[in-house]
Protein backbone atom coordinates (compact mmCIF):
# COMPACT_ATOMS: atom_id res chain seq x y z
CA UNK A 1 0.00 0.00 0.00
CA UNK A 2 1.40 3.35 -1.05
CA UNK A 3 1.20 6.28 1.30
CA UNK A 4 -0.13 9.48 -0.21
CA UNK A 5 0.71 12.95 1.06
CA UNK A 6 -0.88 16.37 0.84
CA UNK A 7 -0.10 19.88 2.00
CA UNK A 8 -1.63 20.55 5.41
CA UNK A 9 -4.95 22.26 4.61
CA UNK A 10 -4.72 26.04 4.95
CA UNK A 11 -0.94 26.14 4.36
CA UNK A 12 -0.18 28.82 1.76
CA UNK A 13 3.54 28.04 1.24
CA UNK A 14 4.83 31.61 1.52
CA UNK A 15 8.46 31.34 0.43
CA UNK A 16 11.49 33.02 -1.06
CA UNK A 17 14.28 31.13 -2.76
CA UNK A 18 17.80 31.58 -4.04
CA UNK A 19 20.39 29.19 -5.49
CA UNK A 20 19.33 25.82 -4.10
CA UNK A 21 17.64 26.93 -0.87
CA UNK A 22 14.33 28.45 0.21
CA UNK A 23 12.99 30.11 3.30
CA UNK A 24 9.40 29.11 3.94
CA UNK A 25 7.03 30.69 6.42
CA UNK A 26 4.48 28.28 7.86
CA UNK A 27 1.49 30.56 8.28
CA UNK A 28 -0.31 27.93 10.36
CA UNK A 29 2.38 27.47 13.00
CA UNK A 30 4.25 30.78 12.67
CA UNK A 31 7.53 28.90 12.15
CA UNK A 32 10.09 29.77 9.48
CA UNK A 33 12.09 26.97 7.83
CA UNK A 34 15.17 26.79 5.63
CA UNK A 35 14.51 24.14 2.98
CA UNK A 36 16.45 22.72 0.08
CA UNK A 37 15.28 23.58 -3.41
CA UNK A 38 14.30 19.92 -3.84
CA UNK A 39 12.04 20.03 -0.77
CA UNK A 40 10.40 23.25 -1.94
CA UNK A 41 9.79 21.83 -5.41
CA UNK A 42 8.18 18.77 -3.83
CA UNK A 43 5.89 20.95 -1.68
CA UNK A 44 4.80 22.97 -4.71
CA UNK A 45 4.20 19.80 -6.73
CA UNK A 46 2.07 18.36 -3.90
CA UNK A 47 0.10 21.59 -3.74
CA UNK A 48 -0.47 21.56 -7.48
CA UNK A 49 -1.26 17.83 -7.65
CA UNK A 50 1.69 17.20 -9.95
CA UNK A 51 3.05 14.18 -8.09
CA UNK A 52 1.54 10.74 -8.44
CA UNK A 53 1.66 8.16 -5.62
CA UNK A 54 4.26 6.06 -7.44
CA UNK A 55 6.67 9.01 -7.51
CA UNK A 56 6.13 9.59 -3.78
CA UNK A 57 7.05 5.97 -3.08
CA UNK A 58 10.58 6.52 -4.44
CA UNK A 59 13.08 5.67 -1.68
CA UNK A 60 15.09 8.84 -2.31
CA UNK A 61 12.05 10.96 -1.31
CA UNK A 62 11.44 9.17 2.00
CA UNK A 63 13.74 11.40 4.06
CA UNK A 64 12.41 14.59 2.46
CA UNK A 65 8.80 13.53 3.06
CA UNK A 66 9.54 12.57 6.68
CA UNK A 67 11.23 15.93 7.25
CA UNK A 68 8.33 17.89 5.73
CA UNK A 69 5.84 15.89 7.80
CA UNK A 70 7.93 16.56 10.92
CA UNK A 71 7.69 20.28 10.18
CA UNK A 72 3.88 19.96 9.92
CA UNK A 73 3.93 21.08 6.29
CA UNK A 74 2.47 17.87 4.85
CA UNK A 75 0.33 15.04 6.17
CA UNK A 76 -0.67 11.59 4.97
CA UNK A 77 -4.02 11.32 3.28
Amino acid sequence: MQLQWRIVPGQTLLHRGWDDACVLYNDLSGDTHLLTGEAMQLLLALRDGDVDPEELAAPELATVLDTLAGLDLIEPC
